[in-house]
C-alpha cells in the first residue's frame, strides 16, 4: 500500500527523516543490530530544533491537557449539574470510565488499520476538533434534557453525557496511533528515542497537571467567562472544548511529508489488515517483543495506581485521599527518566536498556513493599519505578517505530494500543481485590515477579538464536 499527499514543502537537512525501515530495497543500518552510535548533535536539543516535531508537540500537550480535564468536568457536572452526593459520586464516575473504555476496547485495532490508509493529518486536526465539538454540546444538551425525566431512574442528561463521551473516546482511538505513527515520519531514524522521550515526559507531566490542576482551571474558566458574560454557567466546557479546539488549528499547520491523490486512496478491509498486522507481529519478533513489554508495563503501573490508595492508607503521615502524591512521585520519575534517556540513551541498545529496567523496577517494587510506615521512602520508591518504566517505554516505542514499516504502522500501533487498554483494565479491576485477600505486601512482590519474569523474556526473545536466516542477513 501506497500513501499519498501533497508535498507540503521540502525537507531541510536539519529534519529531514530518514527512509523508514521496509519503504526502501536498500537495507538501513540500525543502532540496534550494528552498534552504531549516534553521531555528532544527537540528544534533545536537535529534535526541539525540528519546527515539524515542535508543532506536533504543542498539538500534544493541548489534546492531553484536554482528555485529562475531561475527567475532572465530568466528576464537576456530577456535582453542580446532577447533585450527586459523594456516598455515591463514585457508581456515576464508573459509569464514565466504563462509557471511555469501551471504544478503547472495541476500536482500537480498528482505527488503525484507517490511520493506515487515511492522511494522518487529516486525521489528528479532525479528531481534535470533533472532540471539542462534542465537549461544546454537552450545555445545549444538558439545557435540552431538564424536562426530559430520567430512563431506568437515570437522568436523560447524564444518559447524553455518556454518549458524548463515547464519541470522545471513539476519536481518541484515532488520534493516538495517527500521532504515534507521525513521530518517525517528521523525526530522523536516529532521533526516534529522544523524540520519543520528550512524548513520555510531556505525556506523565500532563497527567500530572491535568489532575492536579484541573480542578482549579475549571473553576477559573467558569469565573472569567461569568465576569464577560452573566447569563453564561459554562465557561468549564468552553475550557476543555477550546484546548481540544485549539490542538486541531495548530495541527493544521503540521508538514507530515506525505504525498495526496485522492483518486489512488485505497479502501480499507478492516478484518484482513488486522489479520495483517497479527502476521507481522508474529514473523517480527522485535517488535513483538517491545509490544509484550510495553503492555506488560502498563500492566504493573496500571495496578500501583489501584495500590497507591491502600499503600497511603497505611503511611501514618496521609491519607488514602492523598494518594495523588505518590502517583506523582512516579509521574515525576518517569519524567526525569525520559529526559535522561532523551540525551544520553542513543549510546544504550534498547534491547538491554529494557532489560535492565525490568530488573531495577523489580528492586523498587519490592522497595515499595516495605515503604507502608515512611512517606520519604515511599516517594522514592514510587519515583524509581518511575524512572524504570521510563528506561522500558521509551526505548521499546521506539523500536516499535523503528522497526515498523510504514505501511504497516497504524495496524500495529492499533493492536499495541488495543493490548494496553486491554491490560489497563484487568488490574483495575483484580489489583484491589488481590490486595484485600493477601494484604498489600504479597501483592508488590507478585508484581516484582512479573517484572523479572517479563524481562527475562525480552532476554529470551532478543537472543541471536531465536532470529530467523533472513533476519540474521538483515542484522
Amino acid at each position: 500500500m501506497q500513501l499519498f499527499e501533497e508535498r507540503e514543502h521540502q525537507n531541510t537537512p536539519d529534519d529531514r527523516p530518514s527512509t523508514i525501515a521496509g519503504t526502501s530495497d536498500r537495507p538501513h543500518p540500525d543502532p540496534e543490530t550494528k552498534g552504531d552510535r549516534p553521531r555528532r548533535g544527537s540528544g534533545l536539543l536537535p529534535v526541539l530544533k525540528n519546527t515539524r516535531f515542535l508543532i506536533l508537540w504543542l498539538g500534544q500537550i493541548f489534546s492531553q491537557l484536554a482528555d485529562k480535564v475531561y475527567i475532572v468536568l465530568m466528576v464537576a457536572l456530577l456535582s453542580t449539574h446532577f447533585h450527586v452526593g459523594e456516598d455515591h459520586i463514585g457508581t456515576w464516575v464508573s459509569a464514565i470510565s466504563i462509557a471511555l473504555t469501551i471504544p478503547a476496547i472495541l476500536f482500537g485495532s480498528l482505527a488503525g488499520v484507517y490511520v493506515d490508509r487515511w492522511f494522518k493529518k487529516d486525521i489528528l486536526v479532525a479528531s481534535n476538533l470533533l472532540r471539542g465539538a462534542f465537549v461544546f454540546a454537552i450545555p445545549p444538551l444538558l439545557w435540552l434534557s431538564n424536562d426530559w425525566g430520567s430512563l431506568w431512574g437515570v437522568p436523560w442528561g447524564f444518559c447524553l453525557i455518556l454518549i458524548v463521551t463515547l464519541f470522545v473516546s471513539t476519536f481518541t482511538q484515532f488520534f493516538a496511533p495517527a500521532e504515534q505513527v507521525t513521530i518517525p515520519l517528521i523525526v530522523q531514524r536516529d532521533r526516534l528515542l529522544p523524540a520519543n522521550s520528550i512524548y513520555a515526559t510531556t505525556m506523565m507531566a500532563l497527567l500530572i497537571v491535568g489532575f492536579a490542576v484541573g480542578e482549579p482551571l475549571l473553576a477559573l474558566s467558569d469565573r472569567l467567562v461569568s465576569s464577560v458574560f452573566p447569563s453564561w454557567s459554562f465557561g468549564q466546557e468552553i475550557l476543555v472544548g477550546g484546548a481540544y479546539t485549539i490542538a486541531g488549528i495548530i495541527l493544521l499547520f503540521l508538514k507530515t511529508g506525505e504525498t495526496r491523490d485522492t483518486s489512488d486512496r485505497e479502501h480499507p478491509h478492516p478484518f484482513q489488515d488486522i489479520g495483517e498486522g497479527l502476521l507481522y507481529l508474529k514473523e517480527n519478533h522485535r517488535v513483538r517483543n517491545a509490544i509484550i513489554q510495553i503492555t506488560s508495563l502498563f500492566c504493573i503501573f496500571a495496578a500501583l495506581t489501584i495500590l497507591a490508595v491502600p499503600l497511603a492508607a497505611e503511611i501514618p503521615s496521609i491519607n488514602a485521599q492523598q494518594f495523588g502524591f505518590l502517583v506523582a512521585a512516579g509521574g515525576v520519575g518517569l519524567g526525569l527518566g525520559a529526559a535522561v534517556l532523551g540525551q544520553w540513551g542513543q549510546h544504550f541498545r534498547r534491547m538491554k536498556l529494557s532489560f535492565w529496567g525490568f530488573m531495577v523496577l523489580a528492586i523498587a517494587l519490592i522497595g515499595l513493599s516495605f515503604s507502608d510506615r515512611y512517606l520519604i521512602s515511599a516517594l522514592l520508591a514510587m519515583a524509581a519505578c518511575g524512572g524504570c518504566a521510563a528506561t522500558i517505554y521509551v526505548p521499546m516505542q521506539t523500536t516499535v517505530q523503528a522497526e515498523t514499516p510504514e505501511e504497516m504502522r497504524g495496524k500495529v500501533f492499533g493492536l499495541q494500543n488495543n493490548a494496553v487498554n486491554i491490560a489497563l483494565s484487568l488490574p483495575l479491576a483484580l489489583a484491589g481485590v488481590a490486595q484485600s485477600l493477601w494484604g498489600l505486601r504479597p501483592v508488590f512482590w507478585g508484581l516484582a515477579a512479573f517484572a523479572i519474569a517479563t524481562g527475562f523474556l525480552n532476554w529470551y526473545i532478543s537472543r541471536p538464536s531465536v532470529l530467523t536466516s533472513s533476519q540474521v542477513k538483515k542484522s
